[in-house]
This record gives C-alpha cells, sequence and structure tokens, in this order.
C-alpha cells in the first residue's frame, strides 16, 4: 500500500506541478508591470480621496466621500433617478453617441480617403472643416436647434460633428503616409484601381483610423454632456448636469465615474479588436 501510495504521489505531482505553473503563468500574463502600476495609482487616488474626506479638509458640498458616492449608486440603481432607471439614462446617452459614432465613421472615413488620394476633393472639403474643426460646441448647437429641434436629432448632429473632424483627418494623414512604390507596385502586378483601394489602402490606413477613431470617440463623449444641455430627461450627462443643480454632487460623482467608466471600456474594446483582428498594425514596414 505505501509503495502504491508512492507512485499515486509521484504520478499525480508533476499534473499539479504543471497545473500550478499554468496559473503562474495565466497570473503574471493579467498582472504585467504596467497593469500592477495602473492599479496602485487608483489605490493610491483612492486612500487620498478616502483620507481628505474623513478628516473633512474639503467640505462634502464640494467634495463628497467614497461612501457617500457608493450610496448614491445603489440608490439610483435601486430607484433610478427622476422617474427612470440608471441603465434607461445610460441607454440613452448609448445610443445618441453610438449613432453619432456610426454616421461619423461611414461618411468621414471614405471623405477622408478620397481627399488624401485626390487633391481637388481635399481641396472643397478642407475650408469647411478647418472652419468649424477649432469651434466650442456649445457655439454651434443653438443652430441645431433651431433646424433640427430640441429632441435627438440636434443631439446626435451635434455629437456627428464633433466625431467627424477627427475621423477625417486621421483618414486624409493615412493616405498621404502610404508609400508611392507601394501602389506602384501593386498597380505593375495587375491590380485595378478598386483592388488598391479596398486592399492597399484601406489596410495601409488602418493605424491611423484607429487612432483617429479613439480621438473621435474622445472629443464625442466630452461632447456629450454639452448635448444633453437643451430640453433632455434623460442621459448620463443630463443626470450630471441635473443634478449640479441642487448641489448633489455624490450624484454628480456617480455620473462622472460611470462615465469614465463608459470610456475605458469603449477604448479597450477598440484596442483589443486593433490587437486581435488587425495584426499588421505596428508591424509595418
Amino acid at each position: 500500500m505505501e509503495l502504491k501510495d508512492e507512485k499515486h504521489t509521484n504520478k499525480s505531482s508533476p499534473t499539479k506541478g504543471k497545473s500550478h505553473r499554468q496559473k503562474s503563468l495565466s497570473l503574471t500574463r493579467i498582472l504585467t508591470r504596467e497593469r500592477i502600476i495602473s492599479l496602485t495609482t487608483v489605490a493610491i487616488v483612492f486612500l487620498l480621496w478616502t483620507l481628505v474626506t474623513e478628516k473633512e479638509l474639503i467640505s462634502p458640498l464640494f467634495l463628497p466621500s467614497p461612501i457617500a458616492v457608493w450610496a448614491a449608486f445603489i440608490d439610483i440603481l435601486q430607484n433610478g433617478y427622476k422617474g427612470n432607471s440608471l441603465i434607461f439614462h445610460i441607454g440613452e446617452s448609448m445610443y445618441r453617441l453610438v449613432l453619432a459614432l456610426v454616421l461619423a465613421i461611414v461618411t468621414a472615413i471614405p471623405l477622408g480617403m478620397l481627399s488624401g488620394f485626390s487633391k481637388a476633393i481635399r481641396a472643397a472639403l478642407d475650408p469647411i472643416i478647418e472652419f468649424y474643426r477649432p469651434l466650442p460646441p456649445l457655439a454651434y448647437y443653438t443652430l441645431l436647434v433651431i433646424w433640427l429641434g430640441i429632441e435627438n436629432p440636434s443631439k446626435i448632429a451635434l455629437l456627428y460633428l464633433g466625431a467627424f473632424a477627427p475621423l477625417y483627418i486621421a483618414a486624409v494623414s493615412g493616405v498621404q503616409r502610404i508609400p508611392r512604390d507601394r501602389l506602384n507596385a501593386s498597380l505593375s502586378l495587375g491590380a485595378s484601381s478598386w483592388q488598391v483601394f479596398v486592399y492597399v489602402i484601406f489596410p495601409s490606413c488602418m493605424p491611423d483610423l484607429f487612432t483617429g477613431l479613439r480621438t473621435a470617440i474622445g472629443f464625442a463623449y466630452t461632447t456629450l454632456v454639452a448635448a444633453e444641455m437643451v430640453a433632455a430627461v434623460s442621459g448620463i450627462g443630463w443626470m450630471v448636469l441635473d443634478a449640479s443643480k441642487f448641489l448633489r454632487s455624490d450624484v454628480i460623482f456617480v455620473g462622472i465615474i460611470i462615465m469614465g467608466i463608459i470610456a475605458i471600456i469603449i477604448d479597450a474594446g477598440i484596442r483589443w479588436v486593433q490587437k486581435t483582428q488587425l495584426p499588421w498594425i505596428g508591424h509595418d514596414s
């Protein structure tokens, strides 16, 4: 029996050791040095926030404690805010944002690529893009409300204009950076103009397009609060603005944290697609 037990132990220990090594490797992949630094930064900020509020160095009116913010989040999660659930408010904001981004993608990228390929098209569109691009969103939002009304169309149009310019400029830049030899080589091998556009120009622009997309999402996201300022009764941005009227800093913090987390998730999703589905990005020669 003792011999059998020893044999059984000897057989099972390599398996256990292998399993332990696999778990260690998986943990090492997840907890990289950069992620540990990031988590440490978050922990330090949270600790400082807790200490400042516990010592009442700043009035709770301006800086609520983490416990107060958590309590406000639980209350909104259970009871909603101003008659609508938290999921409803998030859904309304995401509907406006996603629809505006989709419209920007299907228009800005083709126009930007055409502008990068044709100087005439670029000369026709550049004055319009360069004129409105530096303008603050609220400067022309009133015009959009007059033209499109106070409902979702004016809000989506504002987000669309905010996302259009970064995507357009990224597409133009991407086309202009393509080596001419690459295009000539494709044409000399018998590729048609359409094949060059689909299989050479578009993949070559991907690094710039993804950079432009991340910039466009960031700019549109910052414009979301402005888009929900006028005649809105739903959305995370509206919730933050409405809470500010009643000095509910805890609700304001809840809205800001939720918006930040959603933005991080969206950006992480884009980076995941870029890494897994477009492996040539970052290895272009």
